[in-house]
């Protein structure tokens, strides 16, 4: 048989055939494995294809064949990564806040290329399971890089940091100064990527949401470690006081906030929120919300910046945590 110019190329495609038409619950004949080379541009017979399974098989891939009625299949009985792994993997590039959407589509699709096509299919519905808010900032994968590459190098960064105002603009904080600080880590928590870092001129250990953070620059003078600030530090305490949510029975909740609230709400809501103005200083957002008492004790962690507007049945269970608080923290007399 003459060869073809893919001929050396023969065995790689018929890993890639076997890879992506196989699983535990769909098999290939030889005859449809002949075919697929041909569409490859590969011509082979029987026996160069049997001794070709045969070294995949030494290489490591795990091919099983058997007989049903008067064909014989192969397929990959395992791989690297197992479906149910691989839809751990999607539904946490799904949940992370900090990965925007069109990375995660990215991430998603290389995932996938892990699994066959018909494997690939249940990943793909995975991705539609869970509507979540994810960041809008695209720069955030080079942040992480030169934050780690200032860890490793034991260099402190400075760095813009903004916050969302009414009209949904990245406004720079500090009066647009830049920030100085010693990275000590990097934390996912509560679905965002944070920095914990040292800032020496308050001597005190503070986070920031690194999808917040521009124009970060690595400086020549060595980190600030904050003495025994850092040796007594523990990150899973630390993020178990900082953050923090509970479920509970979705209603959809009008809340008014004041103007400065804007960061706050698009945090927890996303950017295509609806903030409709009440005066110059207010603005209102109607959101579907899981009632409960981290919710009514996170509107009331705002202060007067936030207060339910609506549903009465709302406003009935917030006026019940207001009582059940007074009368928890009333001092005897």
């Amino acid at each position: 048989m003459a060869k073809s110019a893919n001929q050396k190329l023969k065995m790689l495609y018929l890993k890639k055939i076997l890879l992506e038409k196989t699983d535990d619950e769909h098999a290939i004949t030889m005859p449809e494995i002949i075919k697929e080379l041909e569409s490859c541009g590969v011509k082979a017979e029987r026996k160069s294809i049997y001794d070709d399974i045969e070294c995949l098989k030494a290489y490591g891939m795990d091919i099983v064949g058997c007989q049903e009625n008067r064909s014989y299949y192969y397929h990959v009985a395992s791989r690297p990564f197992e479906l149910a792994e691989l839809k751990l993997l999607v539904d946490t590039v799904q949940s992370a806040k900090f990965i925007t959407k069109k990375k995660s589509d990215e991430l998603i699709k290389k995932i996938e290329g892990m699994a066959s096509v018909y494997e690939a299919s249940k990943l793909h519905r995975q991705v539609y399971v869970s509507q979540r808010v994810k960041t809008m900032n695209e720069s955030i994968y080079n942040n992480v890089d030169l934050i780690n590459e200032a860890i490793a190098e034991n260099k402190r960064i400075s760095f813009i940091y903004f916050k969302w105002s009414a009209d949904k603009k990245q406004v720079p904080k500090n009066d647009g100064n830049l920030y100085y600080a010693s990275p000590w880590a990097l934390c996912w928590n509560d679905e965002n990527y944070y920095l914990i870092a040292y800032d020496s001129d308050s001597s005190k250990l503070k986070h920031y949401r690194v999808d917040k953070m521009k124009r970060i620059s690595l400086l020549d003078e060595k980190r600030d470690m904050g003495g025994d600030a850092y040796k007594d530090f523990d990150m899973a305490l630390y993020t178990s006081r900082v953050f923090g949510m509970y479920g509970g029975k979705d209603e959809n909740v009008t809340i008014e906030c004041r103007n400065d609230m804007a960061g706050v709400i698009i945090d927890r809501f996303g950017k295509d929120i609806i903030m409709i103005r009440s005066d110059d200083e207010h603005f209102r957002v109607n959101v579907k919300v899981a009632v409960s008492p981290q919710f009514l004790g996170w509107i009331t962690a705002l202060g007067d910046g936030a207060k339910i507007i609506g549903p009465p049945s709302v406003l009935n269970a917030m006026n019940q945590e207001i009582s059940r608080l007074i009368k928890q923290y009333r001092q005897e007399a």
